[in-house]
């Protein structure tokens, strides 16, 4: 299974990113828009961990442009605010499938990836 981790904090994906490959999933981590949508230019991802409130580029142009270039990844949004948590994201984003909080323990994170990842 390959995911892309999109997040601008590189520590905290580089911690989903080695419990993820424990658990025998192939993960990339991009730390802006550009690079992931570079790294999806070059391998389909699966999942992709998306910070809602990316600090270089939009999260929204991620997920859009994974929506056209790989229209079977699903979308798995982390924030650390409240915007968005009427739900709204998935009226938004077509393939939103969570919308988590940024503190989501990595296994639990993990049990999700491979939830929405078996469902596709």
């Amino acid at each position: 299974m390959n995911v892309l981790i999109v997040h601008g904090k590189a520590e905290l994906g580089l911690l989903w990113q080695r419990h993820l490959h424990r658990c025998g999933m192939s993960v990339q981590v991009a730390e802006s828009q550009d690079q992931a949508i570079s790294d999806m230019n070059i391998t389909a991802p699966d999942i992709i961990i998306l910070d809602l409130m990316l600090q270089n580029g939009s999260a929204l142009a991620v997920a859009d442009y994974a929506n056209y270039r790989c229209p079977a990844t699903q979308v798995i949004f982390v924030t650390n605010n409240r915007f968005f948590s009427d739900g709204s994201i998935f009226s938004h984003v077509t393939n939103a499938c969570a919308f988590i909080q940024s503190a989501t323990p990595p296994e639990d994170l993990a049990a999700m990836v491979d939830y929405y990842a078996a469902a596709r």
